[in-house]
């Protein structure tokens, strides 16, 4: 867990992109080639997700939602390496990637006072990095967490490239259900942010013709340009 503050302003890269574009792989792994710290934005709605259901609530009722929101005590590592979630003193690394907690995501990231709440988390968590840099990764981060960060990037790819690669990560579902769900995906969230579209300043990397580490290697070079590191 990161526990100390730097004296020094991080560098930030923001890194946005739809389902399946790779951004938490791919920003992990820029993050630790750089020696720098990650942040998985989406681990929070995920763990808010699933502290929602564990309180019995429904993850529909944006007034419930909203009233438990103070009680959230959220922690997340920032290690690339290794790192871990907490709710309390419950870790919940594991519990917040069930189907369950999946299926309630989109309904509690569409309430704004969440959004609101967990924008500002985010915030104070990039600042206390206690190193050089760190890569922020989630749907709206250059355009709302972080839209001053000096390195900003919306990773995308095709859609039948993305829709290959999310059924490759998940073996035991048909490449027909796990396509409808990363469209399901896209389009509940597309009604909050758009991750689809560059905004000014934002710099495109497209993975479609490119392997992992080549994705890697184009982010990187993103960073080494616009940070001058």
């Amino acid at each position: 867990m990161t526990d100390h503050t730097n004296t020094s302003t991080p560098v930030v890269v923001a890194v946005d992109g739809p389902a399946g574009s790779g951004k938490s792989s791919v920003s992990k792994a820029a993050a630790a080639r750089l020696h720098w710290a990650y942040l998985d934005t989406g681990a929070a709605y995920r763990a808010l997700s699933w502290y929602v259901l564990q309180r019995q609530l429904d993850p529909t009722d944006s007034s419930a939602v909203v009233d438990s929101l103070p009680d959230f005590d959220y922690r997340i590592g920032t290690d690339p390496a290794s790192y871990q979630v907490f709710v309390g003193d419950r870790d919940v690394t594991e519990p917040i990637r069930t189907p369950e907690v999946t299926a309630a995501v989109s309904a509690i990231a569409r309430v704004p006072e969440v959004r609101s709440f967990l924008t500002e988390l985010f915030r104070d968590i990039i600042r206390r990095t206690d190193r050089d840099g760190i890569v922020v990764e989630g749907r709206d981060i250059t355009t709302v967490v972080c839209p001053d960060a000096p390195v900003r990037i919306l990773l995308t790819a095709d859609e039948a490239v993305r829709m290959a690669r999310r059924a490759a990560e998940l073996a035991d579902h048909s490449a027909a259900h796990v396509g409808e769900a990363l469209r399901r995906r896209d389009a509940a969230d597309a009604r909050v942010v758009d991750f689809m579209n560059a905004a000014d300043g934002v710099t495109t990397v497209d993975s479609t013709d490119l392997d992992f580490d080549q994705t890697v290697d184009a982010v990187i070079q993103v960073v080494q340009k616009a940070a001058h590191v």
